[in-house]
């Protein structure tokens, strides 16, 4: 592609060299002042140097960190305990955050707009005490289960919805349906609140933007056209593609904001027709495009899909699919972009997300299996049409536009707490004679009684959650929210299907498989001998060597062996068991394989476990071996193993692999590791996750991170920074490369 000048002498090029250089400088600033980052690199700038307050608080994905806060916005409560709950007090308060929110124009951008604040982190009280949940929690750490209970977005907005409308229009439909539905005034006040802090904010920055042209001769005319852009935006629709990019980076912005929310979708067909008319008019070039789509990229780091089918099947990959990909890969920052793969796909967009990756080695793009996910959705009993209306919208996971609350993500069901807690109960009672049979008695016991303890905590979540701590951003692109007068997490949506993910399946299935290959077929350790050994983590001389043989007894991924025979026995069985029943209220539930970045938190209190394990290391990530699966660490073997395991219903279980940094971007190597994706979707894959990383520059960066400020890794559904990552997270991240590169 011929890169054209831009404004002035200053090139496109040199333009995104200036926002990658801001880009990496505001980042430094954050791993020095926020420190461990375990999670997606968003693209929050700090407030203010005089503004600033640090302070530990709960993520939106369930995940404590150091978070800077702003002392100039202090929520005002609702309730005696501290804390704000419900619609109207929510609204008011992120009103109130949007209007003391400091303006942030960089001129080398086409867009306005940065966020420096994370709303939930001046939530002080992150659950009404009035609400009491207290015994249902106690119920789900028994089996170390993460709960619904609390759990905000992990849905996607209708952002087609939005775009249409406007802020005005937006607000104009808030204010119809509220005069009609009188018993919801707190939530349309809440809407209201938000998309009028919305405009002052819009409105702040075109007047800053005018100020600044002044100032900045070489970027006048880039800055006039932001004012006049966000001028026009404070109200009105987008007219123009790059009016679209600046009312999606709002929105995206907000959502971020608000609750971490990054999901966005299918950009290339959100854009599209904006794309097509200013090419048309011959006001928008190629060049143009991708420059827009990078100042929106630098700013969000949201999830983004692109390529598949259009609701009636028919392959929807055009060319501004491509255009984003090239974004991305000028960029070479962490980004959340999934390239489709299927039987009817545009084989060329495969092609060239493929180069990338291995150009770029940033662990982007990911591959989306999107057959597998379509079939999986319709086997619960929904339309393929409906099936193909969901898209990729975050880590693992996919969701219907602005008619779906599914929270896929959020529950975690670990299979190595029910082990314990079934191997434990085995053990203590005397009348039963132990087994490997008995063990998965247990097992498959246990697995139910957690589910239970599941499906009353979604009911729980669907019945309280708009009371604390309502989906307001989300519910302002959901047609249906505003139409009813109800939250997303409340009714006010077409479809529940809820997501649980089984987490541990490695742990579990090598557990099961040491105890039949080496106590029950061996019998080279007696059932009490085990025990002891578990309790004692192993420890004494004899206590190691028992360990060192277990551990290296039958391996999941290994091919055609024991573990992976309990792989497949357990993911079926988890699969049942989510499947067979409803939650209480009527929900239905659908599992998947994940477990995001909380295989370190999740096996902190779980003891010792027969595969080797020690007391309180991680448990294993995903659907993935544990890392040493075999010797060669093939690829092939991976993608083959997880493609065994998965559940089949929609839900994804990503494989993650690490490849050799031997391969370069030549037509081999670039066909070697599409056939690789092709071969695991072929299978039944759902999701592909890969890193190309050299094993001495990892290690070297995991010495001294400050080295590498430029090292990006796929931690799992998401890229990131190495030198964000904690020591624990880089450690794990490290295992896995040395053990499957």
């Amino acid at each position: 592609m011929t890169e054209i000048a831009a404004v002035g002498q200053i090139s496109y090029a040199d333009r995104l060299a200036a926002l990658h250089e801001s880009k990496q400088r505001q980042t430094f600033e954050k791993q020095q002042l926020r420190g461990a980052m375990d999670f997606d690199d968003h693209a929050i700038i700090l407030p203010p140097q005089e503004t600033r307050e640090t302070m530990l608080v709960l993520g939106g994905s369930g995940v404590n960190f150091t978070d800077v806060v702003m002392n100039t916005f202090k929520p005002v409560p609702n309730h005696p305990s501290g804390g704000f709950f419900g619609p109207r007090s929510t609204g008011e308060n992120f009103r109130r955050l949007l209007e003391v929110h400091p303006v942030y124009i960089d001129p080398m951008s086409s867009l306005a707009g940065a966020y420096m604040a994370n709303f939930m982190s001046y939530r002080k009280v992150a659950w009404n005490p009035d609400i009491d949940c207290a015994d249902l929690l106690k119920e789900h750490q028994k089996y170390q289960t993460v709960p619904a209970i609390g759990g905000v977005q992990h849905m996607c907005q209708d952002m087609e919805f939005g775009l249409k409308l406007g802020w005005g229009g937006v607000l104009e439909k808030i204010q119809h349906y509220r005069a009609m539905n009188k018993d919801s005034e707190d939530f349309y006040a809440g809407l209201e609140h938000i998309v009028l802090g919305m405009q002052n904010w819009i409105r702040r920055h075109a007047e800053a933007a005018r100020s600044m042209a002044a100032e900045h001769p070489t970027m006048e005319q880039n800055l006039l056209e932001i004012a006049a852009i966000n001028e026009h935006l404070v109200s009105n629709p987008p007219r123009t593609f790059r009016e679209a990019c600046q009312w999606s980076l709002w929105y995206q912005s907000a959502a971020r904001m608000y609750n971490s929310s990054g999901s966005l979708g299918r950009l290339d067909m959100i854009l599209l027709p904006y794309y097509e008319a200013d090419t048309k008019a011959g006001i928008l070039t190629d060049e143009e495009a991708i420059f827009h789509i990078a100042c929106h990229l630098v700013r969000d780091t949201a999830y983004i899909q692109l390529g598949g089918p259009d609701l009636q099947g028919k392959e929807a990959t055009n060319r501004l699919s491509f255009l984003i990909l090239e974004a991305a890969h000028r960029l070479r920052i962490p980004a959340n972009v999934g390239v489709c793969v299927g039987k009817n796909t545009d084989p060329r967009l495969l092609r060239r997300a493929v180069e990338i990756l291995l150009e770029d080695r940033c662990g982007v793009p990911k591959f989306l299996g999107v057959d597998n996910t379509i079939e999986g959705f319709a086997a619960n009993g929904f339309p393929m049409e409906l099936a193909r209306e969901r898209v990729y919208a975050g880590c693992h996971w996919l969701a219907i536009p602005g008619r779906e609350y599914s929270l896929m993500d959020i529950v975690k069901v670990n299979f190595a707490a029910i082990f314990e807690v079934a191997f434990r109960d085995m053990m203590s009672n005397r009348a039963v004679e132990p087994s490997v049979a008995e063990l998965w008695r247990h097992f498959r016991k246990h697995l139910r009684l957690a589910m239970d303890t599941v499906a009353k905590g979604y009911d729980f979540q669907y019945e309280h959650m708009h009371e604390v701590f309502p989906e307001l951003i989300l519910d302002l692109l959901c047609p249906t929210t505003i139409e009813r007068g109800l939250d997303a997490s409340n009714g006010g949506v077409e479809f529940y299907p809820f997501g649980v993910d089984g987490a541990a399946l490695a742990t579990a299935a090598d557990s099961f498989a040491a105890v039949e290959e080496r106590v029950e077929k061996q019998h080279r350790l007696t059932w009490q001998q085990l025990l002891a050994h578990l309790d004692a983590n192993w420890s004494s001389p004899e206590g190691e060597r028992a360990r060192l043989m277990m551990k290296n007894s039958s391996r999941f991924g290994s091919g055609g062996s024991l573990a992976d025979e309990w792989a497949v026995k357990i993911a079926r069985a988890f699969s049942e068991t989510v499947k067979e029943k409803t939650t209480p209220k009527g929900f239905r539930m659908i599992p998947g394989l994940f477990s995001w970045v909380l295989n370190l938190s999740m096996g902190r209190n779980i003891g010792a476990t027969p595969n080797g394990r020690r007391a309180g290391d991680a448990i294993s990530h995903g659907a993935n071996p544990d890392p040493g699966f075999r010797k060669d660490g093939a690829p092939t073997a991976l993608a083959v193993a997880v493609a065994a395991v998965q559940p089949g219903y929609g839900n994804t279980s990503p494989v993650q692999i690490d490849l050799d940094p031997g391969l370069s971007h030549t037509n081999e190597d670039v066909e070697k590791v599409s056939a690789l994706i092709r071969g695991h979707f072929e299978l039944g894959g759902t999701q592909v996750n890969i890193n190309v990383m050299n094993k001495e520059q990892i290690l070297e960066a995991h010495k001294d991170p400050r080295k590498f400020p430029d090292l990006i890794v796929r931690v799992t559904g998401f890229s990131a920074y190495f030198a964000s990552l904690s020591p624990q997270m880089r450690q794990f991240v490290v295992n896995r490369i040395l053990c499957e590169a």
